[in-house]
């Protein structure tokens, strides 16, 4: 009897004593992220590398490089077109391949077209692509103001923003809020695909081809709006979110737009900020951490031989 009381005695230990241990404990392997190429991130709309501390991709860049991956983060105009985005980026990418020989491209958003506009123009320097919540169908909210009364005024607001954002993050780029807003339109979207088809879905909401020309192409996003009370960007995007009526988004793409390559998922409860840990690291208790999705693909592309 008191054999057994012992036994349970321990069980109950061991069973309290876990949580405590997991959240101590990481056995995460300290190569979990060492990929064979590079990862570039590329970020999207209003985006930058760096501003006053603050990362754009916030604290991606530095746990991806705490389990051994080497990461590189990149800036381009935060408002053009999706063609000079991805000529502003093509030297950078260059200047990162010839010491590597390859890289893998991470594009969040407006940086997922930018992305694959490199893959289609020198494809011997990108090993694969990765969109994170990007519309490559295009979005609502561009269509509904590019075109529109009100466009005159958001063009002057947000080229005074982005030039402020490229300011202060160093860029040194002009800012063209209304190329931008043609890009990510259902029409500029749609011209771009036919420049760059490669990885897009043939069918309204399937997977596109998941390689070709050598490169392999994957994506993800969300479908969460209002996902942390505490982030204040939570009502922006709720606001955006109305133009798509009852289609599910994260605020400013819809969840087949994002579908590219292979989809490893369509449906995180995040909102178009939650994907790359923003704002500031809010994001939903109940979803998947960002900084942890990221980990995850980085593994899954050091096991595909990238």
């Amino acid at each position: 009897m008191k054999s057994w009381i012992k036994v349970m005695a321990l069980a109950c230990a061991v069973a309290w004593s876990a949580p405590a241990a997991a959240w101590w404990w990481n056995s995460t392997p300290s190569n979990y992220t060492d990929t064979r190429y590079p990862i570039v991130l590329v970020h999207g709309m209003f985006g930058f590398d760096s501003i006053v501390g603050v990362d754009y991709w916030y604290g991606v860049a530095e746990d991806l490089r705490k389990y051994g991956a080497d990461v590189f983060t990149t800036q381009v105009p935060a408002l053009d077109s999706t063609i000079a985005r991805g000529e502003a980026l093509l030297p950078q990418v260059q200047a990162i391949a010839a010491v590597y020989g390859k890289v893998n491209l991470v594009g969040h958003s407006h940086g997922g077209p930018t992305a694959r506009y490199i893959a289609r123009v020198r494809p011997d320097l990108v090993a694969s692509v990765t969109s994170v919540g990007s519309p490559h169908k295009g979005s609502p909210v561009a269509d509904l103001i590019y075109g529109s009364p009100a466009e005159s005024l958001a063009a002057s607001l947000g080229n005074a923003l982005g030039g402020l954002i490229d300011l202060i993050s160093g860029g040194g780029y002009n800012q063209d809020l209304r190329s931008s807003l043609y890009s990510l339109t259902s029409e500029g979207s749609a011209e771009f695909n036919n420049f760059a088809p490669a990885g897009m879905p043939t069918t309204s909401c399937g997977e596109g081809a998941h390689a070709a020309n050598g490169i392999r192409f994957y994506s993800w996003g969300g479908t969460g709006v209002l996902t942390n009370i505490l982030d204040p960007s939570d009502a922006l995007l709720g606001t955006t979110s109305l133009a798509f009526g009852f289609s599910q988004n994260d605020g400013l793409v819809g969840r087949c737009s994002n579908h590219f390559g292979k989809v490893i998922r369509d449906n995180y409860f995040m909102n178009h900020l939650d994907e790359v840990n923003q704002a500031l690291g809010l994001h939903s208790l109940f979803e998947t951490d960002p900084k942890t999705v990221f980990k995850q693909h980085a593994n899954r592309l050091k096991n595909a031989g990238l």
